[in-house]
């Protein structure tokens, strides 16, 4: 349910809105927001600016008397990374918040992305929401639930009149929300003491701004890269939010194929926004392989682009420091878009399938028609894997 509300320009700008004029007795126009949006619209209108304003031009009249003069507000330091500069700065009048718009220098073709989100993240740390840590019941017969929404492709683009069904950005993040909590659904009746959630793996469609691959493959995409991006954003943070409420999470992030630059980006995002929860863990390096303890087992997760199947036992024995001390082992994998699983010795390995629709590319090659679906496990602490959940589309 939206809420009508007035909002100054600046404020339709902060959200992303379309500024619309004043009306005929020069009155602020009313939007359509969201109560989260009104929420965070409130708590900026109650925030007191502790800069000033300093003037900034004059006009004066004959006689040297001030007719009229022009303030802005006093500009905080602004850090530039190394090789760009600042083209444009935004500064709220209401709130006291900037916006800085950086462009790689002049003469300069190289653009170091990994310095510009040390910036952002600095930035973002400042802003980042303060959690109060949940305490848990003792619970009895615990169990793990493993969420895993794989090769969500946020920005794909796919048509029913071609490809025989529709996948867009709307469908992508309807499907992920609709399928945590079926998952949450039919893991009734377990007790769960500890999530882990995988993210990554494809979250993204797109990875470059002309609408490319990692590697440079084109595709049919569903908006701009940064709309994407902030969509991804906002999906990811309102599922950890709704688990953390459940149990304790540990966030495991899987570099891919689509999305390596970006998605690796996403997640360093997502760790700053929780950094003062205490009620979750992350994961976020670029290991292409990454391993987590419980109890008795020892799982494995890896995008599937990279080694082979029957190569990730022997790369788990070698890679985890668990191995000797665990009985259950278990490697989920992605990429392939549908599901497969194979007992090698000591590891079982398992690809999950996806939520995300066909596009034209596999519809031409006919790669299509496996279930869409998000997919988890529970696992006990002491017999292991026990149950494979799926919420099918």
């Amino acid at each position: 349910m939206k809420i009508h509300r007035t909002l100054k320009a600046e404020e339709a700008d902060l959200l992303g809105i379309e500024i619309k004029k004043r009306d005929s007795r020069n009155r602020n126009p009313r939007y359509y927001i969201t109560p989260e949006d009104s929420e965070y619209i409130t708590e900026l209108r109650s925030t007191p600016n502790k800069r000033e304003f300093i003037e900034t031009q004059k006009k004066f009249d004959k006689s040297g008397n001030v007719i009229s003069s022009v303030q802005k507000l006093q500009s905080e330091p602004i850090e530039t990374p190394e090789g760009f500069e600042i083209i444009k700065i935004s500064t709220s009048k209401t709130t006291g918040q900037q916006w800085v718009q950086y462009a790689p220098k002049k003469g300069s073709n190289e653009i170091d992305y990994l310095k510009l989100k040390d910036v952002i993240i600095k930035e973002m740390k400042a802003h980042a929401p303060k959690f109060t840590k949940l305490k848990r019941d003792k619970l009895s017969d615990e169990h793990l639930l493993v969420i895993d929404p794989a090769d969500v492709h946020i920005g794909k683009l796919a048509t029913s009149f071609e490809c025989g069904e529709d996948y867009n950005n709307q469908i992508a993040v309807q499907r992920v929300l609709e399928g945590v909590d079926g998952i949450l659904q039919k893991s009734n009746g377990f007790n769960i003491d500890k999530i882990l959630f995988i993210g990554g793996n494809d979250i993204l469609h797109i990875d470059t701004p002309d609408r490319k691959t990692t590697s440079g493959t084109p595709q049919d995409t569903d908006g701009m890269w940064y709309n994407n991006f902030l969509i991804a954003k906002k999906l990811y943070i309102e599922v950890l939010e709704k688990l953390i409420g459940i149990a304790d999470v540990h966030f495991t992030f899987n570099p891919s194929n689509h999305d390596y630059t970006n998605g690796f980006f996403l997640a360093d995002v997502i760790q700053t926004y929780f950094k003062d929860c205490k009620n979750i863990t992350f994961d976020c390096s670029i290991a292409h392989r990454k391993y987590y303890t419980y109890h008795t087992n020892l799982i494995g997760t890896t995008h599937g682009d990279g080694a082979k199947p029957q190569d990730l036992p022997l790369l788990m024995a070698q890679e985890s420091n668990e191995w000797s001390a665990t009985k259950h082992r278990y490697i989920y994998t992605h990429h392939i878009h549908h599901k497969t699983s194979k007992d090698f010795v000591g590891v079982c390995v398992e690809s999950l399938r996806s939520p995300s629709g066909t596009d034209s590319w596999h519809h031409r090659k006919g790669y299509e028609h496996a279930p869409k679906a998000v997919e988890g496990f529970l696992h006990s602490k002491d017999n292991g894997q026990v149950a494979r959940l799926t919420h099918i589309f």
